[in-house]
């Protein structure tokens, strides 16, 4: 028996879908519309996030140690950095690799540094930080040490960088709710036309008892089906335009020229399948019972 009411309604979605052809089609084509902006979005939002965590990574704090500081002192002092919250990774800088710094920045006029002893370059820690977004509270949790001499680092790269990000999740989330907005208001109104058609029918069905939920079953059926498609279609789509344009980028040496990492779809396709399946379902059954609920009304 349960059976039997699964494959009604199984078949009767299916049905559904090719009473109305063309707003079924034209439903598919609007939803893999805004699911392929969503796409383009999402695909560069990634790639950009991307680049910024590897920019993130090599922006760093380069904290000073006073000169009469001890080894254990210093010792210590790392310790005491890496308890800080915030701070990801710390490196020590001996003035001795200070020294080799400078003379390899010099590059051929590295001559300058003969005579001159790494006693003179002051001992110090470059930290990086797990979220930039920390760097001013980190700051000021250095700025308490014992030991210290000064703090440099390039607040306003980071300030920007960390804005840059911001902004990056702001977009993306605001496409996503738009694509579920219009994504909603299309399946509704196509599901509604099926419904409108069948009027008569649900009347019929309603006087002899049947619940609302039975007459429901199959349009919220339908709309998860319209849903899936339109995913399953928009996925394939952007797949293969995202790999045809980022092979046409690597060929061209742009990327290595740029020195940009360009993720593959594979790196970013678990995340992106699971959003358009998550929305399609979602979708789906939201749309067929906005449009089902004043045909249901007692």
């Amino acid at each position: 028996m349960k059976y039997n009411v699964i494959s009604y309604f199984l078949l009767e979605g299916f049905r559904n879908l090719f009473k109305n052809k063309k707003s079924t089609f034209s439903c598919l084509g609007v939803m893999c519309a805004t699911m392929l902006v969503f796409g383009l979005f999402f695909a560069i939002g990634q790639n950009v996030t991307n680049m910024l965590t590897t920019i993130e990574d090599e922006q760093g704090i380069q904290v000073f140690i006073l000169p009469e500081a001890t080894d254990d002192e210093i010792v210590k002092f790392g310790d005491e950095l890496r308890k800080i919250e915030g701070v990801n990774t710390v490196e020590l800088i001996s003035k001795e690799d200070a020294y080799n710094q400078v003379k390899q920045n010099l590059g051929e006029k590295e001559s300058v540094m003969d005579g001159l002893d790494p006693s003179i370059f002051s001992t110090s820690y470059l930290v990086t930080l797990t979220d930039l977004n920390m760097n001013s509270q980190v700051q000021n949790q250095i700025n308490e040490l014992d030991n210290l001499k000064k703090i440099t680092s390039s607040n306003e790269v980071i300030e920007n960088l960390a804005r840059i990000g911001r902004g990056i999740r702001i977009i993306t989330g605001t496409m996503l709710v738009i694509l579920i907005v219009i994504s909603i208001f299309i399946i509704s109104n196509t599901i509604k036309l099926t419904v409108h058609a069948r009027r008569k029918e649900i009347s019929i069905m309603k006087y002899v008892g049947a619940t609302n939920g039975f007459i429901r079953t199959p349009f919220i059926i339908e709309g998860i089906i319209i849903g899936l498609l339109s995913g399953i279609l928009s996925i394939l789509l952007v797949g293969g335009g995202y790999n045809l344009i980022i092979n046409k980028i690597m060929q061209s040496g742009t990327a290595q020229t740029l020195g940009i990492n360009i993720l593959s779809f594979g790196d970013i396709s678990g995340l992106i399948v699971l959003v358009y399946l998550v929305l399609g379902v979602g979708i789906g059954i939201l749309g067929s019972s906005i449009s089902m609920k004043k045909y249901l009304e007692v």
